[in-house]
């Protein structure tokens, strides 16, 4: 049985027949699938959600005084954390830049003792 194929493109021909042909069917793959990528969910949270140093007793006080109040009570305390940050940063006399990255700061050392858990 005598196969032959052509294939054209940009102006020339190229011809594959017999034995060729045949090795060229054996060797391409049957089913080529592609799959879509895959998309990691965003993470919304602290990373060290259970760590740290408080992160017990914090579980445990918002599971005694329920999440609602529980989420109440920490913003005022951020809050109140903030604006003693902000009065420290005027009485030193340094710029809203500086102040805004002490508060990061804090949020960031809250995060890793486990005050955000």
């Amino acid at each position: 049985m005598s196969s032959s194929l052509y294939v054209t493109g940009l102006g020339s021909v190229c011809s594959v027949g017999g034995e060729e042909y045949a090795m060229l069917v054996k060797s391409a793959p049957i089913n080529v699938r592609v799959a879509k990528p895959t998309r990691c969910s965003p993470m919304m949270g602290n990373v060290n959600e259970g760590k740290g140093l408080f992160a017990p007793a914090v579980v445990v006080a918002r599971n005694i005084i329920g999440k609602k109040r529980f989420n109440q009570l920490r913003g005022k305390a951020i809050a109140l954390h903030s604006q003693v940050i902000t009065e420290f940063c005027k009485s030193i006399g340094a710029d809203a830049k500086q102040r805004q990255g002490l508060i990061r700061l804090a949020k960031k050392n809250g995060e890793r003792l486990g005050f955000l858990a």
